[in-house]
């Protein structure tokens, strides 16, 4: 691996009217990092994230992709270059089977210009592509879960599928948004391993969470957000500790 960051993030601003969103954020990920956003309700962290993946355009500031500038590069060209994101808010084709929903990430330019599945150099029927995917991350393949509307299926299988989309285009980087919320325990547990397989693949991910616990199993390093303004970064266990941190959590007078 190279020693150069495969992301750098310099100074992203963002408002929304009057409103400051983001302020001078700066940070870089090294290739095959798991890395950690925290912070409380109304941060910035989903925002930060919608600026670099092309959702919305930072006020100032610049995102760079393994040296490349992508400031304010459209979500689809951002993705046809390796990188993906999940949704705090899942967004599956909730009228079409689960293992439906993988068909168009496998038919993306970015799947199409990479060879396809990455899983073993498979390059047959995209049905059985998307199967051996979400067999890859949890679903039973003999089981009729892959083959039900994307709308029935439980909460920790729809988070299991948006990782799913995104691994299907294979990417570079992973953005997880909220990848822990609303599971159980055991969901967790099941989940972490894919994590941590997605690692050892070599995928980047950067992941936003408020199951602090459960993300500091996994994360490498992790940067603290506070209205808008990078307030930490760092071991998990020096950032937690932090004082800033701990009055955005639990306000100055706990502190």
């Amino acid at each position: 691996m190279s020693d150069a960051p495969i992301l750098s993030v310099k100074g992203i601003s963002k408002s929304f009217g009057g409103l400051k969103a983001l302020v001078d954020v700066s940070f870089e990920i090294q290739q095959g990092e798991i890395y950690g956003i925290i912070g409380p309700n109304g941060s910035g962290k989903t925002t930060l994230i919608n600026c670099i993946t092309g959702f919305i355009k930072p006020g100032a500031g610049r995102v760079y992709f393994k040296g490349k500038e992508i400031t304010g590069w459209p979500a689809h060209k951002i993705a046809h270059i390796g990188i993906s994101r999940t949704f705090q808010i899942m967004r599956p084709y909730y009228t079409l089977p689960a293992f439906k929903n993988l068909i168009i990430p496998l038919w993306s330019p970015r799947a199409k210009k990479t060879g396809g599945w990455r899983g073993g150099g498979k390059h047959g029927d995209r049905d059985t592509v998307a199967v051996d995917i979400l067999e890859e991350i949890g679903f039973e393949r003999d089981s009729r879960v892959p083959y039900k509307l994307a709308s029935t299926l439980p909460t920790g299988y729809q988070k299991r599928l948006e990782l799913a989309r995104c691994i299907a285009m294979r990417p570079e980087i992973i953005f997880c948004d909220e990848v822990f919320s609303g599971l159980s325990m055991s969901e967790i547990a099941g989940m972490t391993p894919l994590i941590e397989k997605l690692k050892m693949d070599g995928i980047t991910l950067i992941m936003v969470e408020h199951r602090l616990r459960e993300l500091f199993r996994v994360a490498d390093r992790v940067m603290a957000l506070n209205f808008g303004e990078k307030i930490a970064e760092g071991l998990s266990s020096v950032v937690i500790e932090d004082k800033r941190v701990k009055e955005a959590y639990l306000g100055k007078e706990a502190v």
